[in-house]
Order: C-alpha cells, then sequence, then structure tokens
C-alpha cells in the first residue's frame, strides 16, 4: 500500500502567523521543525497501519520547507519547484492507494487560520461548479480521477470541516481550532504528532485504489482584489473575465482544472504592484 502526503504548511502544528510560514523568515525557521514533526506522526501512522511506501510530496510555498534530515527514514520526500500537479504531484503516477492533506487550512474569504487559495491576499475566493472551493476541494478532483481516496486531512478544527465537504470518509485531525485569522488555540507538538499518527494508523482502512472518476467538465471562478489582476488572468487561453474582479475558465478533467489554476495564479501574482497592490 503506497500513499502520498501533500504537506502544506499554514495548518501545521503551531502556525498561525504569516512570518510562521514565510521562507527566510526567524519564525519559519523555527515553525519547519513542528511542519517536520506533523509529516513524521503521518509517517509512522501510515506504517503501523500496513503501508508499505510512504511519498511525502512538499506542497508549500517554495516547496522546500520539510527539513530532510529530520524526516522518518522510512518515507521519501518529493521537494521543490515545478511540478505538474502541484500540490498533488505523484497521484499521477498510478500507484497510490491514498492520499493525506497535512496541514491544509480553508479557502478564500472563508474563516479560518491563514485562510487562503494558493495566493494568500490576492486571491479572495475560488468556486468550483458554483460552490466554495479550497485547496483541498480542488485537489481532491485531482485524486479522485486517478482513483486515488483521501484518507486523512489535518489542519486547524476549520479545515477539518471543510474537508467534510470533500472527502467525508476521511479521517481528519486538528492541530489546533480557529479563534481568528492569525490567533489559535494550539496544542503541543508531541501531542499533536500522538494524534496525527493514531488518525493516520485508522486512516489505513480507508486506503485502496478505487475505481478512477470519470472526467467531466469542471467551471472554475476566480474573484481577485484588484481589476488589474482579472486582465491579467484572462490572457491564460480559455479563461474570460466575467467581472471588473473575476474570471471563469471550463476544464475538461481535474486534472487540465488544476493546471489551469495553477497559470491562472501564477500571472495573478506577477502582477501584484508592489506599492498600490
Amino acid at each position: 500500500m503506497k500513499i502520498l502526503i501533500s504537506a502544506d504548511m499554514e495548518g501545521a502544528t503551531g502556525v498561525t502567523w504569516p512570518a510562521d510560514v514565510e521562507p527566510g523568515t526567524e519564525q519559519w525557521q523555527r515553525c519547519r521543525a513542528m511542519f517536520t514533526s506533523d509529516v513524521n506522526g503521518a509517517i509512522a501512522g501510515f506504517f503501523a497501519g500496513g503501508a508499505t511506501e510512504v511519498l511525502v510530496n512538499e506542497a508549500h510555498s517554495t516547496m522546500r520547507n520539510l527539513l530532510l534530515e529530520r524526516l522518518d527514514e522510512r518515507a521519501t520526500m518529493l521537494t521543490g519547484r515545478h511540478k505538474d500537479l502541484s500540490m498533488v504531484e505523484g497521484v499521477q503516477r498510478g500507484d497510490v492507494d491514498g492520499v493525506a492533506f497535512l496541514g491544509y487550512h480553508c479557502g478564500a474569504g472563508a474563516e479560518g487560520v491563514l485562510a487562503h487559495t494558493y495566493l494568500p491576499n490576492s486571491v479572495t475566493g475560488v468556486w468550483l461548479d458554483g460552490e466554495p472551493a479550497s485547496e483541498g476541494r480542488l485537489n481532491a478532483h485531482v485524486t479522485a480521477e486517478y482513483g486515488a481516496p483521501v484518507v486523512l486531512v489535518t489542519g486547524d478544527d476549520r479545515a477539518c470541516a471543510d474537508a467534510a465537504s470533500y472527502a467525508p470518509r476521511a479521517r481528519t485531525v486538528a492541530v489546533k481550532d480557529h479563534v481568528s485569522r492569525y490567533a489559535a488555540v494550539c496544542r503541543p507538538p508531541a501531542r499533536t504528532f500522538a494524534d496525527i499518527s493514531a488518525g493516520a494508523e485508522a486512516a489505513m482502512a480507508l486506503a485502496g485504489r478505487t475505481d478512477p472518476a470519470p472526467h467531466r467538465e469542471l467551471t472554475v471562478e476566480v474573484e481577485v482584489d484588484a481589476a488589474q489582476l482579472a486582465g491579467a488572468a484572462a490572457m491564460v487561453p480559455g479563461v474570460v473575465q466575467v467581472g471588473e474582479r473575476r474570471v471563469r475558465y471550463t476544464s475538461p478533467s481535474g486534472y487540465e482544472m488544476i493546471r489551469c489554476f495553477k497559470a491562472v495564479t501564477t500571472l495573478i501574482s506577477n502582477a501584484v504592484e508592489r506599492n498600490y497592490g
């Protein structure tokens, strides 16, 4: 049984503030250890539950945050950019029996610690087929097309509640409870390691390849906080501007949907003005 861990950082133990996850800051250096501890807890639990292989895909920012030298030696890690499927790179190999969304968070416009969708401020909302979409919801559509079920989600309590809407059978583990966008009641790393490990071990009962979800058209709308960003996003072929600050596109599959989304957010990010936002 092979498990893919998609490891994001905003939903990790102890993280509540932007500097906690911004590469190069003192706080980021400190939080990297707790992030790695969360991942190790999941690895330990998956192996205890019967996994024979665990691949960790770095999914945050530069995708160079986890401490490889502290990683459980039974696992392997895919780190760095750029990747065809970004946060769920590796699932397309066709040999993944279960996926864990570790350190995930709520989507843009929702209540949750450091809630966002790909871009922390510029994107103010994302909708998939008319429903608000977090990164978890977007990525779950991709993994389903490869017959790899989401079996575990960790993050704050709001991220765990969000998971019920796109992976209702998955085990969830809250490492902190939301107070505000920048505050949470946090469990210490020793406790969250144990909680995540127990959750991962139990989640192995849900692992096992399923019939790949059939490809179908998926419509995504992205709202941004400035008109020029919508104009930049509309430069992607197939993306149309449907409002002053909103664009829309339709893709024939989850694979194409997430790749277009990455292109859209890359252009949005590059169009942000230093002085005027």
